[in-house]
């Protein structure tokens, strides 16, 4: 029993880490554009996205389990009943649908970057290999991230040492905190907000899985240590992507996968790997943002799963093709103050909640 609650714990952890770490982490386009820009406060920016992650995840499982809820629809409604959740209700549909572009846009990026072919090509065998996945339920979603988040965080450790061995004099501290910020900062303390609207956006589209994978393991002492373990991985995980970038500013900002740059030092079979391990892990969020609104439409509009996952694709295709940099840049900032400002309601909620019971 022990043994199966431990394993529990860590591929719920598989699950939330698999989900967050998209097209745009695995990448390092979005820990460029939210972090790394800002120079050595990212790291403090990353460490505040932790804090969040862990502290809304719990409360978001709590909720879940509590009021037996099953879709991340049913949680706005619950946690935000007026005019805000429904904004925030389609605002998250477009977002996860956007979400799903974003992914679809990137793996075209990621071919494209390596092998100089058409990004139709990545675009497409994305679509395929996501179709026949998400067509499978949650089941198929867990399998995925098991096996893809271990690989990832083994991928990344194994570059973050070679930096070690062969760029061992540019990491220090000293060198890292005279990198500067190459960000217009337009509010003072800019940084933090960049870190509150990136896990704004983050946990909104995580209770896209947290929601109905609270319903199918249903037990707070695994969903909760699990989320506490994928936060603290991701957090890591953040952390030497972003040492890694700050170590190639300017040079990281001419590519859409700026991750894909920094490998090549380390030659082929280095990039091969890294390349694969990014086209899986967009491609385990891909299924996670379709399975998510593919459930939300099923019970909203009476459709089956199966004609609701086929509509995203079929809306999800265009937006795609508005490039996957542009998308980041413009999409993410404005999702993560709408999200941002659900979390401090889900929490407020949870107090009240909390509150009339004792």
């Amino acid at each position: 029993m022990l043994k199966k609650t431990i394993g529990l714990v860590f591929q719920t952890a598989a699950v939330f880490i698999g989900t967050i770490v998209g097209a745009g982490l695995a990448s390092g386009q979005e820990i460029t554009q939210f972090f790394s820009t800002y120079g050595y406060v990212s790291f403090w920016g990353i460490l505040v996205c932790c804090l969040i992650y862990i502290i809304v995840s719990s409360i978001i499982v709590s909720i879940s389990l509590k009021h037996k809820l099953s879709s991340y629809t049913e949680l706005i409604t619950l946690v935000s009943p007026g005019f805000f959740g429904i904004i925030t209700d389609i605002f998250t549909s477009f977002f996860l649908v956007s979400g799903a572009a974003v992914i679809l846009a990137g793996s075209g990026a990621l071919l494209h970057q390596y092998f100089g072919i058409s990004k139709w090509v990545g675009i497409l065998l994305m679509a395929i290999i996501s179709l026949y996945t998400v067509l499978k339920d949650t089941k198929g979603l867990i399998t995925i991230n098991s096996f893809i988040v271990p690989t990832l965080i083994t991928i990344i450790v194994t570059i973050f040492v070679l930096y070690l061995l062969f760029h061992k004099d540019m990491l220090s501290a000293t060198y890292i905190k005279q990198i500067p910020s190459y960000k217009d900062n337009i509010i003072p303390a800019q940084w933090f907000f960049s870190a509150l609207l990136y896990a704004g956006f983050n946990m909104l589209c995580c209770s896209g899985v947290l929601v109905p994978l609270s319903q199918e393991i249903k037990y707070k002492r695994v969903l909760i240590p699990g989320v506490i373990i994928g936060a603290l991985g991701l957090t890591i995980l953040c952390y030497l992507i972003n040492t890694m970038l700050l170590l190639n500013i300017p040079q990281i900002f001419k590519y859409e996968i700026p991750l894909l740059y920094i490998t090549h030092r380390f030659g082929m079979l280095m990039q091969i790997l890294l390349l694969c391990v990014i086209f899986c892990e967009m491609f385990s969020t891909e299924v996670s943002n379709i399975y998510s609104v593919g459930k939300t439409l099923e019970k909203k509009f009476d459709i089956s799963y199966k004609k609701a996952v086929l509509l995203i694709l079929v809306v999800a295709l265009p937006i795609s093709q508005i490039g996957f940099k542009t998308l980041i840049k413009v999409l993410y900032p404005g999702f993560g103050a709408i999200s941002f400002i659900f979390l401090i309601q889900c929490i407020l909620f949870y107090k009240k909640t909390t509150k009339r019971q004792n």
